[in-house]
């Protein structure tokens, strides 16, 4: 018998008639391994929507409807939850108090002695951490899950929320399902990471987003902004998330020559390379936006308690005027709310991005590896040169990401439809999860010599 001899795999080539992006999807179906690990992806991004439908027990749907008509507060933190608050279901709190965790966590580990010991120890130690993550956003499930319910209330859509008599057991049941299914999303988003293709905890976020997009659609239809109007919001809306994927690709490369000895045949040889240490213009994310969202919201939420708490006059005044200058409604939205969000997310961005450069000691990890930096000296100088220039470049990720969190309600301002509001760290978010997604992919597709989907 001949044996035929098996010709090595070359690198597969796309078809002159068929896209390089659809060639590339179908060259990830066709490996067995890329394919279960998307379809297990789909799979639990499915069974994440069927929990989002899942109501905690006591709710009335027709009352819960009426206050989100009645209540911008309550329809901007819809958009947090991916439309699971409206349905007031067990997973309305979406991943976001597993992610509040995680900042804390992140915030604490340059203060705490002994979380900063933790993080140099490599993945033990990162393990360790992310179990301390996990025990943080328990209370943080149940203290933001009891402070929606007493919104909720407020707004007319529940009643008898507290701790004492008669309603202290459906209170408790409420908080501990809302936590429940917070951790069960949790849970699921993990399974993605191990298992599937991209980060469960963002693809979460990114599933509830997308989720509520085509609620958008009747909105406007039904509006007045005609042919045009539609044609202008959508060149707005691709001209923004082109920005948005310039802007979170964009980086700064400081050069860096590496020089190492090498003993070799009984001598000792120098040996050099080059390479880069990238600086991105946007290095904190959508975490500026979370941060200063939360921020804002917080004093019209108290303040929309208290007026209707109180019959003082001057308490219930001062109320009415916190609520109506800083309210989030999009057609509403108040010229303080839009600058007080701009300057909040570029004092964050600041904050952020420094508190990560200070954890990641860039210098002394260059200095350890026999790095340098043309022309500056190892050690403190080189810290001091790294963070001028990424203050510098940070400049113009905040200022962005400040236009950015106000460009929607200057947009829906214009054209008068309240819905189309989707908010600033969604679309961070969205952009951010794709293209994350597009690198494991094209990573994937690399190691099997398949043409990937970024050129």
């Amino acid at each position: 018998m001949t044996a035929v001899a098996r010709p090595a795999r070359a690198r597969a080539q796309t078809p002159p008639s068929r896209p390089r992006l659809l060639q590339a999807v179908l060259d990830a179906f066709q490996q067995p391994d890329i394919r279960r690990k998307l379809l297990f992806t789909i799979g639990l991004l499915v069974v994440f929507r069927f929990v989002a439908h899942i109501p905690i027990p006591g709710v009335n749907t027709q009352l819960l409807e009426q206050a989100f008509e009645d209540n911008a507060i309550l329809g901007f933190l819809n958009l947090f939850s991916g439309g699971a608050l409206r349905n007031m279901s067990v997973a309305a709190l979406g991943v976001y108090p597993y992610i509040t965790a995680s900042i804390v966590i992140q915030l604490l580990v340059p203060i705490v002695p002994s979380l900063q010991s933790l993080s140099r120890e490599g993945e033990q130690g990162r393990r360790r951490i992310q179990l301390y993550t996990h025990y943080l956003a328990v209370p943080m499930a149940m203290v933001q899950g009891y402070s929606q319910l007493i919104i909720l209330e407020q707004a007319g859509a529940v009643g008898g929320v507290g701790f004492t008599g008669p309603d202290a057991l459906p209170t408790l049941t409420a908080v501990i399902s809302m936590t429940a299914g917070t951790m069960f999303l949790v849970w699921i988003g993990e399974l993605i990471t191990e298992n599937g293709i991209g980060n469960g905890i963002s693809l979460i976020i990114f599933g509830g987003i997308v989720a509520g997009l085509p609620t958008m659609l009747p909105n406007i239809a039904n509006s007045s902004v005609g042919l045009f109007g539609i044609g202008a919001l959508l060149a707005i809306g691709l001209l923004v998330l082109a920005s948005i994927v310039f802007v979170q690709e964009a980086q700064r490369r400081i050069p860096v020559q590496y020089a190492r000895s090498v003993f070799r045949s009984g001598r000792m040889y120098r040996q050099s390379g080059q390479s880069h240490v990238p600086l991105r213009v946007n290095s904190a994310g959508m975490i500026p936006l979370i941060f200063a969202f939360s921020v804002v919201i917080f004093p019209p939420a108290v303040a929309d308690f208290m007026r209707n708490q109180t019959d003082v006059a001057w308490v219930q005044s001062a109320a009415n005027f916190v609520v109506d200058w800083f309210s989030p409604q999009s057609t509403q939205a108040s010229p303080a709310f839009m600058a007080t969000i701009f300057l909040m997310v570029v004092v964050f961005t600041f904050f952020y991005t420094l508190v990560i450069f200070q954890q990641q000691n860039l210098a002394e990890n260059l200095q350890k590896n026999g790095g340098f930096i043309p022309g500056i000296r190892p050690g403190r100088p080189t810290a001091e040169y790294i963070m001028r220039v990424l203050v510098r470049i940070t400049w113009g990720g905040a200022i962005f990401l400040g236009l950015i969190a106000i460009v929607p309600y200057l947009v829906t301002m214009f054209v008068n439809v309240p819905s189309l509001t989707l908010s600033s760290s969604g679309l961070i978010i969205v952009v951010g999860v794709v293209l994350d997604t597009m690198r494991q992919l094209e990573a994937q597709l690399m190691m099997r010599n398949y043409e990937g989907f970024i050129r």
